[in-house]
């Protein structure tokens, strides 16, 4: 005789069943198998036919759509009007709110190159804040600068970037609260490396970026610890066939992962396929890079305190150069699947488990494997969002009217 206790008072805990779903995993997309999830994880993936509905307390019918990990940025500057560098909760609240409409359920949020003092603020501002319901989650802090090349500053405070300082880093990493989690800069300059090997001391993930560095001074910085390549072709020495430089380094090192943002602005689809070609379906990462201006009209915004101006959804610097993107990573999902014919399941993959895994969390978030948290999307043949679930609560679902 089997004891049933179904009352989740009795249990202190609730069981849900999603089903009737086409389940996105990291080998696989499975047909006629549901997910359990209790007490915000992923406790079992079930064939239908073993399915017992009395046993759950809340059952989701995922009406033969998607059910997807959740997606995952790591380099993301704002949205709606608002960034990162605003330094307030407000802005974050606002930021969360748009990144969940998307089926972002955790991102980093970026500090950009900004005065000590600035960056200072902003991180203090994120360690302070409290994840919230229908928000995406803040997992962690992209510091992108200040240590970077002049000559390929891009977007980033020229007055701000500054060579490598030790004492700084180790005050930001106190300071953050063991919530820094991926650092951006450039491996040739002086003092570089030096950062690079206690980074690597602390488990933080390090990016090369807005960097000038050749070849030969780019395979030093990956030998000591590099493992990300900051949005891939931007803001980097130029390939060429006498010196393949950065570019060269991270598309045939095999330790790299490329940012790729893919909105069909920022690269060439020939340069994104090359990128394919070279590093796999595991080892790109799609980020969005969004600046303010995401989510809203064409018009005049700011970022890292210099004017960009957004025309056709188009950001650039007063100077013309690109300042950021309006992208979200459900777009650059579909543009994958829609304009390079990549799998479904591999375009997921670039937007949670790459990243989840470049960033040391993939045991946490990313995937849809037994144990994981349960940060799931719902979504269609177009990637059309349906519902969006944080630790397992519906978070969002199409046709909600939130306020961010």
């Amino acid at each position: 005789m089997r004891l049933l206790i179904r009352n989740s008072k009795e249990r202190n805990t609730i069981k849900t069943l999603i089903k009737n779903i086409k389940i996105i995993t990291p080998y696989d997309v499975l047909y006629g198998f549901g997910v359990v999830i209790e007490n915000d994880k992923i406790i079992d993936i079930l064939d239908e036919e073993e399915f017992q509905l009395y046993e759950f307390d809340n059952i989701i019918d995922g009406q033969g759509n998607y059910l997807s990990p959740g997606f995952v940025d790591i380099h993301n500057h704002g949205n709606s009007g608002f960034d990162i560098m605003d330094s307030t909760e407000e802005a974050l609240d606002t930021i969360g709110g748009y990144h969940i409409s998307n089926g972002v359920t955790s991102y980093l949020a970026t500090v950009i190159t900004s005065s000590y003092e600035d960056m200072v603020t902003a991180i203090d501002n994120i360690v302070n804040y409290q994840n919230k319901d229908h928000k995406s989650n803040i997992v962690g802090i992209h510091l992108e600068g200040p240590y970077f090349n002049k000559v390929k500053k891009g977007a980033q405070p020229e007055e701000y970037i500054k060579l490598p300082n030790m004492k700084d880093i180790e005050n930001i990493l106190e300071i953050s609260n063991n919530k820094l989690k991926m650092v951006s800069l450039a491996p040739e300059l002086e003092g570089s490396i030096d950062l690079i090997r206690f980074l690597k001391t602390n488990n933080i993930a390090i990016s090369m970026a807005h960097s000038n560095a050749t070849y030969e001074e780019t395979k030093k910085g990956i030998e000591n610890g590099i493992t990300i390549a900051t949005h891939l072709y931007n803001g980097m020495r130029e390939f060429n066939h006498r010196e393949p430089g950065i570019i060269g380094a991270s598309l045939t090192d095999d330790r790299v992962y490329c940012e790729i943002i893919y909105d069909r602005f920022h690269l060439h689809d020939v340069a994104v396929k090359i990128a394919l070609k070279m590093k796999g379906y595991d080892k790109i990462i799609l980020v969005s890079d969004a600046m303010m201006a995401a989510g809203l009209e064409d018009g005049e915004y700011l970022l890292g305190g210099q004017k960009v101006f957004v025309q056709s959804q188009k950001p650039r610097l007063a100077s013309g150069g690109i300042a950021g993107s309006t992208l979200d990573l459900r777009k650059a999902v579909y543009n994958m699947v829609k304009y390079l014919d990549v799998p479904l399941k591999e375009a997921v993959k670039m937007a949670s488990l790459n990243p989840a895994r470049s960033i040391h969390m993939d045991k946490e978030i990313g995937s849809i494997e037994i144990g994981n948290k349960a940060d799931l999307i719902i979504f269609d043949e177009d990637i059309n969002i349906k519902k969006v679930f944080v630790g397992g609560n519906l978070s969002w679902k199409e046709n909600w009217k939130l306020k961010y």
